[in-house]
């Protein structure tokens, strides 16, 4: 959640109940919480000592990854409590807490307070951040995104990216570009009308804590701009004007692109998979496009693991054309070779697309050798048949020439 002030005698108080410096767990009282340390973090926990062990694993890779993408390690430990059953808890550790803490915990959710101090004489600031977090649904991951920013920054951002760019945190795996948000979020991604941008980032209606379906449509926008290759580079100079107070905004950062941005977004929105590569998906806004003669056609080369690619070839509605193909390609990375007809099953065959105005047509397939009829006039795009998570591992580009027949 979005992070408010607490006073310093306030934050004193809460950080007294840990025993600071251990790399042991301390039992609190004999049946209550411990407290288990590691490098960035300092957790206390009624969680059983492997899982909160298992804990700090996931949370140290992701505060690994997350401050490499902000080029800014964690100046000091963050401090969480993550429980699991409120009612395992003395009530005497209870009243140490921040009772809207334990209020959020009881809500099944998280809040992170920060405090931050002035440092005379420049800009710098001090700041200490303190996790109430349920055990459940990547709560802590989550939170310990807000409460790096806090003690980095001294802010975590607007609310869209604040929430976004926690569970963007939350997700990260190392060394994986693919998609790897809980199932759940997918599902209700991908079975709702996509909610419109200027919702998501502008509306003064969205609140930090409000739901995690609009934390879902916030993950998907954070998602596909910092992983997206038209946009990623200019996400990460936006969230840390955002972060430092700079004057940044999306519109000033993305004014030129809104209307790419909001095709790509319905387009991740209705592809989006386990493991699916918003990188290898980058739709190619540059690439010219001339109507396809009979001689010498539109040439192409189009690679087995991207999304829908140019094929450099204008179609007239009515129209028919012939598509030669050479090479093959691989569904895997120890698969066998494959043409564009595709596997036994019909996997990796080459399938098209046509674009026109910010909208598709139907995909349709074209195989090794033969000739379509285009069902409307745009711009034609050319992809291996294969699901849109299983794109990472495959293999092999062919060569795509495509003619017109008259």
């Amino acid at each position: 959640m979005r992070n408010p002030l607490l006073t310093a005698s306030l934050l004193a108080a809460v950080f007294c109940v840990f025993c600071l410096g251990s790399s042991q767990p301390v039992q609190a009282q004999p049946s209550g919480p411990q407290v288990y340390t590691s490098r960035n973090f300092q957790v206390m926990t009624d969680l059983p000592a492997p899982e909160a062990k298992e804990l700090l694993v996931r949370l140290e890779t992701m505060i690994k990854l997350v401050a490499g993408y902000f080029g800014s390690p964690l100046r000091k430990p963050i401090r969480m409590y993550v429980v699991k059953d409120l009612n395992s808890w003395p009530p005497s550790e209870l009243q140490k807490l921040e009772p809207s803490g334990i209020e959020s915990i009881r809500q099944r959710g998280g809040l992170t307070v920060t405090l931050t101090r002035e440092i005379r004489g420049g800009p710098k600031i001090d700041a200490d951040a303190v996790v109430y977090a349920t055990a459940d649904h990547g709560t802590p991951q989550h939170e310990a995104v807000h409460a790096y920013c806090g003690i980095t920054f001294g802010e975590t951002g607007p609310v869209w990216y604040s929430e976004g760019m926690a569970e963007v945190g939350q997700y990260w795996r190392e060394n994986d570009k693919g998609v790897n948000a809980h199932p759940g979020v997918i599902d209700y991604l991908k079975s709702r009308e996509p909610k419109p941008l200027v919702e998501i980032i502008g509306s003064p209606l969205e609140t930090t804590g409000d739901s995690w379906q609009n934390y879902a449509w916030r993950w998907a926008i954070c998602h596909l701009l910092g992983t997206n290759e038209n946009y990623n580079t200019r996400f990460k100079p936006l969230g840390m004007s955002l972060l430092t107070g700079g004057n940044a905004t999306f519109e000033s950062v993305y004014g030129t692109q809104i209307q790419e941005i909001d095709f790509e977004y319905r387009q991740f929105l209705k592809d989006v998979e386990p493991g699916y590569r918003s990188d290898l998906c980058s739709w190619d806004w540059k690439t010219q496009f001339k109507a396809i003669k009979a001689k010498p056609g539109a040439l192409a080369k189009i690679n087995a693991k991207q999304g829908w690619q140019s094929s450099r070839g204008f179609v007239e509605q009515g129209e028919t054309y012939q598509v030669a193909v050479t090479g093959k390609w691989k569904l895997s990375k120890d698969g066998e070779d494959v043409s564009a007809a595709g596997d036994a099953q019909g996997q990796g065959k080459l399938i098209g697309i046509i674009f026109h105005d910010y909208a598709l047509s139907e995909p349709f397939e074209i195989g090794e050798s033969r000739t379509f009829t285009a069902s409307e006039s745009g711009k034609l795009y050319l992809r291996c048949g294969d699901r849109w998570g299983e794109l990472g591992d495959n293999q092999g580009v062919l060569t795509v020439r495509v003619t017109a027949t008259r």
